[in-house]
């Protein structure tokens, strides 16, 4: 589910991906949220850039691309976090995880480590992979099942666990 960042009474189903972000940009607007303005207006950019280069210059992007780039601008903003951390710079820090922030309000709920192990189980009896050279064609099955709600590295973990 894709929640709305600060408009609560609006319904996530009821208006796209992208109109609920431009909905949002509005709203950081009238409520003077400079952090926030910021990172959904260079969301927004990046969405935009992301539909030309995959659509064309009158694409939009359906919810499942849009959900890929939330999460490639959140990564951008993780790595910006670990260098700032490097060179010691606290206040960079705690700025961009704040970025991070508004940015992850866009995210479906990420699954539980249980209901991630059990998904897992079920595609490995389903494929009936029995050691790591099935792995890849595992990992495939599930990133689609997932849907964004489990990053790479937890799924490869639970499917490695499995499958050693």
């Amino acid at each position: 589910m894709i929640a709305a960042q600060f408009n609560q009474s609006s319904h996530p189903f009821l208006m796209s991906f992208i109109s609920q972000i431009s909905e949002d940009l509005k709203n950081a607007m009238r409520a003077k949220d400079t952090v926030a303005l910021n990172v959904i207006r260079n969301l927004k950019s990046a969405l935009k850039y992301a539909a030309i280069e995959k659509l064309g210059a009158d694409g939009e992007l359906g919810d499942t691309d849009a959900l890929a780039v939330v999460r490639k601008e959140i990564k951008k903003l993780q790595d910006s976090v670990d260098g700032a951390e490097k060179a010691g710079r606290p206040e960079a820090v705690e700025a961009t995880k704040a970025e991070i922030a508004v940015l992850e309000k866009y995210l479906p709920a990420a699954m539980s480590t249980d209901e991630l192990g059990t998904l897992v189980d079920t595609v490995i009896a389903e494929l009936g992979a029995t050691s790591k050279k099935d792995m890849g064609g595992v990992m495939k099955a599930l990133q689609e099942r997932v849907a964004g709600r489990a990053d790479s590295k937890s799924i490869s973990t639970e499917v490695a666990k499995r499958l050693a």
